[in-house]
């Protein structure tokens, strides 16, 4: 259960991984760059895993945006393909909810900078300047954002010294 804010109606049903969704649905997936593969060659895909959750009751849908960090696709792809590769993500994720017949949220994925479970890696000054992308590219398609599987409080910090000036909701998700 996630709590929203809203004390009448508390209960919130979130979409499920979107990179599981995409290996079981057949989209290209592959280590390192992971559900972000989809984003890359079969943008498609990402659109038919939201709309399956949205079909299954999904309230809130994630960006496909998690993989979208140089420790996945790479500090050259990452450069040059990086915002409009999370553009896409919004995108896709947007025009999924706007077409659900029931109200959805876009929650704009947030990742780990530098790797899940990683928190040996996080560097809270190399991050910030990619968070701030995030934020930018993102805020036209989100209606929230989420920090997902951050695995040490130093990044949850850094999210919510970043993204604290938005004026959208914000979730932190740790994963310790």
């Amino acid at each position: 259960m996630v709590f929203d804010g809203d004390v009448a109606n508390p209960l919130v049903i979130l979409d499920g991984g979107l990179g599981r969704q995409l290996e079981a649905m057949g989209a290209p997936f592959r280590q390192p760059e992971w559900s972000a593969l989809a984003l890359i060659e079969a943008p498609d895909f990402v659109r038919q895993a939201h709309d399956a959750y949205i079909a299954a009751g999904a309230e809130v849908i994630s960006t496909n945006s998690y993989a979208l960090v140089p420790f996945h696709i790479g500090d050259e792809r990452f450069a040059a393909n990086g915002p409009d590769l999370i553009a896409l993500s919004g995108k896709l994720a947007r025009a999924a909810a706007d077409a659900a017949k029931a109200p959805v949220r876009v929650a704009g994925g947030i990742p780990p900078m530098f790797g899940s479970y990683r928190p040996d890696l996080f560097d809270p000054v190399a991050a910030v300047p990619m968070m701030q992308l995030f934020w930018h590219v993102l805020s036209p398609y989100v209606d929230l954002f989420a920090a997902e599987t951050y695995s040490a409080i130093a990044e949850a910090r850094c999210f919510l010294d970043v993204f604290g000036g938005a004026s959208k909701t914000l979730w932190v998700s740790l994963s310790l």
